[in-house]
């Protein structure tokens, strides 16, 4: 995408940019990005065939000095409104955590997870430009997270950042359920904000020490409103897709034997719970699935019935053959099982295209969720994004390791309209740019 150019908009830097979703919030509210980072090639390449500014490629920890230099010569003689940031999240992340105690507990490697430290160099950068606004977005673990800061002493991450910002900065870090905001997913977020604008400071003061006013939340958006009208799909091949209603509407084909299990199992229920489908039985009494904790550590029951304990019939539940006798599969309750049409949806991952992803088979049809509607359920379906690079889309498994990281661009976008709001920037008017994106132009 050709380079923009500039406006009088208010500006913005971007680090650990990933592919661009949440920058999409970012534009939509308003703002200019001047110059983003990310490490990954592949992700930066997204980025720059969807965005029309500069992007510095590479490790920030061995870039910083150059992103603060080509920031403050695209700044010119403005000011950085906003940083925004979303430090790799593995290391913090509840699973990222498991893994982490796993590896440690066989000796494979030390309690520290390097890449939790990787807020140092941000906070380099920030403390470097001083924006008006910091934007830090994160999950929940990483409010409890410790690193070595200086002098190899142990911080907490968010004490760390504030006592690096010093007392011109005013702000904190909150959990947020995207939920509350508009967002059809209960996906849960540490959004850390802190300014030094003097509007913002006393919105924060007379809010309670909050950003987050009640005029920013919105209902709740069922499955049923977000993805009930899109045309039915079937995990059967020639069935599997509508891509004339939308380029992203398909789903991968099942197995027969995994289409067996996912079609008799009912709403919000899981494989595992399965039932006798022998007409002459059809038991109900079956045992269904239950977590246990074995030496701390929370597994599957061994104990969950494949057999019907009345007739002895092959239960449809997850499982494999083995000497031609079958053999449960391990998997968590929420593995195989089906999502309920008049909640939100469970937090996206990058396996949502996978039918034992954690609660991510469609409430009534035999299939996983589309890429459109993860789309939809991340809020992207509301701004103009492509999963293609030079004329070619990317696969399915990496537009889906882009969503599952990816934060919604509406949470998004409504925090930086309240950061404009709150310091007051008049004299802008409102303009549409695109499809569903409000882009205010200060003049």
């Amino acid at each position: 995408m050709p380079l923009k150019p500039r406006t009088s908009r208010p500006k913005a830097a971007s680090l650990f940019s990933s592919a661009g979703i949440g920058e999409l919030g970012i534009e939509a509210a308003g703002l200019e990005i001047v110059l983003a980072n990310e490490l990954v090639g592949a992700r930066a390449a997204l980025y720059r065939a969807n965005f029309g500014h500069e992007i510095l490629e590479g490790d920030i920890a061995e870039k910083k000095d150059e992103f603060i230099e080509r920031t403050r010569t695209e700044l010119g003689a403005e000011e950085l409104f906003l940083l925004y940031a979303t430090p790799p999240c593995q290391g913090m992340s509840s699973n990222g955590m498991g893994k982490l105690k796993s590896e440690v507990a066989m000796g494979r490697r030390h309690h520290e997870d390097q890449r939790n430290r990787l807020v140092i160099p941000a906070m380099d950068v920030t403390v470097a430009l001083r924006p008006r606004w910091l934007l830090l977005e994160n999950v929940p673990g990483m409010e409890a997270t410790e690193i070595r800061t200086d002098g190899n002493q142990w911080e907490n991450i968010i004490s760390y950042v504030r006592r690096r910002l010093g007392p011109d900065y005013v702000g904190c870090a909150q959990v947020i359920a995207c939920e509350d905001f508009g967002v059809p997913q209960r996906r849960k977020r540490l959004i850390t904000i802190f300014t030094r604008d003097a509007r913002g400071k006393t919105l924060y003061e007379s809010n309670g020490g909050s950003f987050f006013s009640s005029d920013m939340k919105e209902p709740r958006v069922t499955l049923r409103c977000a993805i009930g009208s899109v045309p039915p799909l079937d995990a059967k091949a020639g069935h599997n897709e509508a891509r004339w209603f939308h380029p992203y509407h398909y789903v991968p084909v099942m197995t027969d034997l995994k289409y067996h299990w996912v079609q008799h199992t009912k709403e919000g229920n899981t494989a595992f719970n399965n039932q006798c489908i022998n007409l002459g039985c059809r038991s109900t009494t079956n045992p269904g699935h239950r977590d246990v904790q074995v030496e701390g550590k929370w597994v599957s029951s061994k104990e969950i019935p494949i057999y019907c304990q009345e007739c002895g019939n092959l239960l449809p539940r997850p499982h494999v053959v083995e000497g031609g006798k079958a053999r449960l599969l391990r998997g968590f309750h929420s593995a195989y099982r089906r999502m309920k049409w008049d909640e939100t949806a469970r937090t996206l991952t990058q396996n949502f295209i996978y039918e034992a992803s954690d609660n991510k088979i469609h409430p009534s049809q035999n299939r996983v969720l589309s890429v459109y509607e993860a789309m939809v359920l991340q809020t992207i379906n509301r701004y103009e994004y492509t999963f293609q690079i030079k004329g070619k889309y990317i696969s399915t498994a990496q537009i889906a390791e882009v969503i599952g990281e990816s934060v919604p661009p509406y949470l998004i976008e409504k925090i930086c309209k309240m950061m404009v709001a709150a310091s007051s920037i008049t004299g802008g008017k409102l303009s549409r740019r695109g499809r569903n994106q409000s882009q205010l132009e200060i003049v």
